[in-house]
């Protein structure tokens, strides 16, 4: 099983931390994500999803045309 650990850093009256690359190997770094975190109470676990931002969309089909 692979693990990756990252620092929880206080800023201002809440905490961040980074997103490891690894996780980032499957999206299109050009376009601009929210970051989801996903808890599921039944099993104890967090879930981290990805999607493509209104903006980013929006700039795309721009582009296009």
């Amino acid at each position: 099983m692979a693990e990756i650990k990252r620092k929880l850093y206080k800023r201002g009256s809440s905490f961040e931390t980074t997103i490891p690359m690894p996780l980032l190997f499957a999206i299109d770094k050009s376009k601009k994500h929210n970051v989801i975190f996903k808890f599921d109470e039944s099993s104890n676990r967090w879930y981290v999803e990805f999607e493509e931002t209104e903006d980013s969309k929006k700039e795309e089909l721009n582009e296009k045309g």
